[in-house]
């Protein structure tokens, strides 16, 4: 495994690659010894640009193992527009699937790719920030960051 660590603006990143596409992404406690490589480079770029407001999506290559579910609702969160945050239930009617509002908070908390699979733009129902395990400190931030950069105001969001 390849690592790249970046310096964000809420933490100290790290990039995991494989030789073909980025497996995880997250703020661990413990830094692993840097040892990038194109992969990991190119998604640090683009995390990069994403926190200069040059970017809302992500086009490394990714992917991460899980249920055929799982890989659905990581599908769907892509979908989510940066700057329009939604609950779990819109997602969960999103997918066709109005009762499986739990199975999709699961599948949610069970992504190892933050902020590129935004698992950070859904929120309750009420508009509550709830569960990101990076911190709902991070999420806060990722969402205001977001409205900024596409312009929505802090007037729409809720939390």
């Amino acid at each position: 495994m390849f690592f790249s660590i970046f310096d964000s603006p809420i933490g100290q990143m790290v990039i995991e690659a494989s030789e073909l596409e980025i497996c995880a992404i997250g703020f661990p406690s413990e830094l692993p010894l840097e040892n990038p490589n194109e992969l990991s480079e190119m998604a640090k770029e683009q995390f990069r640009e994403y926190f200069e407001e040059k970017r809302k999506d992500f086009d490394f290559p990714m992917a991460q193992p899980g249920t055929d579910f799982q890989q659905k609702v990581w599908d769907e969160l892509r979908r989510i527009d940066a700057g329009k945050p939604i609950s779990y239930a819109a997602l969960a009617k999103r997918m066709k699937n109005p009762l499986a509002i739990r199975a999709i908070a699961s599948a949610n908390g069970r992504n190892n790719l933050m902020i590129a699979v935004p698992c950070h733009r859904v929120i309750g129902s009420n508009g509550d920030l709830v569960g990101f395990s990076a911190g709902l400190w991070r999420k806060k931030w990722l969402l205001e960051h977001e409205a900024k950069m596409t312009s929505t105001g802090q007037s729409t969001l809720t939390f």
